[in-house]
Parts: C-alpha cells; sequence; structure tokens
C-alpha cells in the first residue's frame, strides 16, 4: 500500500472528464473526495462501503432538517454533513477507478443512494415547514413538492441521456474541449451549491427565499436539460 500522497497521485491521474461539471464539483468536491478516497483506500474501505458512509452522512442531516427545529447552529451542522456526504459521494467513484473494484453493483448502490437522496431531501424540507414553518399560507408546502419533481426528473432524464447515448454511439469518440463559461453557468444546478441554502436554517423567511429561488432556477434548468437531450437523442437515430 503506498503512501498517501503517491495514492493522492495516482488518484488525480484518474479523474473523469471536467466536461458538464460546474466549478464547484471540478474545484471542491472532487478534491475533498479525493482527500476522502485516500484515506478510505488507506483503511482497506471498499467503494461500496464508501457510498453507504455517504449516505449515512446525508440521510442523517435530512433526518434533522425534519425533525429538529431550524437555527443558526443546526443550519451550520446540517450543511456540513451534506457537504461531507457529498464529497464521500464522490469518493466512492474515483476509489473504485483507483483499486479496479468498481462494477454493475456498486454504480447501480451509487445511484440508488443518489435517487433516495434527491427525494428525501425535499421531504425533509417539507416536513420542516409543515412543522416550524409558521407559514403564511399553506401554498408553500406545493414548493418542495415541484421542487421534487424538478430534481428527479432531471436525474432520471440525464442517467438515461447517458445510458441510451451509450448504447447508440458506443467507441465513438467524444473529445470536446471543457468550457470553463459552461463550468460556472451549471453552479445554480450543482447540488454542492444547493446545500448551501441550509446554512439560512436559522431565518426561515430567507431560508424559504432562498429555497424558492433555487427551485426556479432547477426548474429552468429541467427546460433546458430536457430539450437538449432530446435533441442530442433524436439526433442519433439511424439512418
Amino acid at each position: 500500500m503506498g503512501s498517501t500522497g503517491t495514492v493522492l497521485r495516482e488518484l488525480r491521474g484518474a479523474q473523469k472528464s471536467a466536461k458538464g461539471v460546474s466549478l464547484y464539483s471540478r474545484y471542491v468536491n472532487r478534491p475533498a473526495g479525493r482527500f476522502l478516497a485516500a484515506g478510505a483506500y488507506r483503511a482497506g474501505l471498499t467503494p461500496n462501503q464508501v457510498t453507504l458512509v455517504s449516505a449515512l452522512f446525508t440521510y442523517t442531516a435530512l433526518a434533522v432538517v425534519a425533525l429538529v427545529e431550524p437555527s443558526w447552529t443546526l443550519g451550520l451542522l446540517v450543511y456540513a454533513a451534506l457537504a461531507i456526504g457529498f464529497a464521500f459521494d464522490s469518493a466512492d467513484g474515483q476509489l473504485a477507478r483507483l483499486t479496479g473494484r468498481g462494477g454493475p453493483d456498486g454504480e447501480w448502490l451509487d445511484h440508488v443512494v443518489d435517487c433516495g437522496k434527491l427525494v428525501l431531501v425535499h421531504i425533509a424540507v417539507l416536513i420542516s415547514f409543515y412543522r416550524f414553518g409558521e407559514l403564511s399560507s399553506d401554498a408553500w408546502l406545493l414548493l418542495p413538492l415541484g421542487f421534487q419533481l424538478a430534481a428527479v426528473v432531471t436525474f432520471c432524464a440525464g442517467l438515461l441521456r447517458e445510458k441510451l447515448g451509450k448504447a447508440t454511439v458506443a467507441g465513438a469518440p467524444t473529445a470536446s474541449p471543457v468550457s470553463r463559461v459552461r463550468a460556472v453557468a451549471l453552479l445554480p444546478a450543482d447540488y454542492g451549491v444547493f446545500c448551501l441554502v441550509f446554512l439560512l436554517l436559522g431565518a426561515p423567511g430567507a431560508f424559504r427565499a432562498g429555497y424558492a429561488v433555487l427551485a426556479v432556477v432547477h426548474t429552468l434548468f429541467l427546460a433546458a436539460f430536457l430539450t437538449k437531450w432530446f435533441r442530442e437523442l433524436r439526433a442519433l437515430r439511424p439512418g
């Protein structure tokens, strides 16, 4: 087993492409995941175990959002747990590429955990609104449901685009330059950026406003992504 420095260098060389990745994931989450992957490698953990660690941090934080009255301290703790969970979500894939121990089971488990996260985060906000929000209108309870719809459809449609695209053009070269403008534009849709809104839990009105803004932004991104992916898949039709 090599030194931590050697492992980090190997992980750096086994990174996925930065194409289509926001600046947060590229410069914050992936580097953090790299250090966690190196630590997991030194500890002898498997990629699937790292995925479960990610789920533990994330799901615990979401349970706390639903069950504990909001405060500034709670917001800080929730954000920290979600950010750590997201970094471990990057670490499992990096560890799998480093060790060659990845497989369909690991990819399946990772997607199941991610899907559960996208559903539960908005359920947790809905419960928090209902229990602690002192809402001016019950219409606020519809906001997490709409946000959840946008998030889940984006996630599922993106997976299908990736799988159907690979199946149609397997082996085709896809080299293209990484766009920094696109990396900046994708920041509002990045899960790591979304997690920042929980720092506002101590100010319920500000949290609702920030959450509502992100819901609108994610819905606009969904419309743009669906249009783009549909056109790309349609262009892959044979003949």
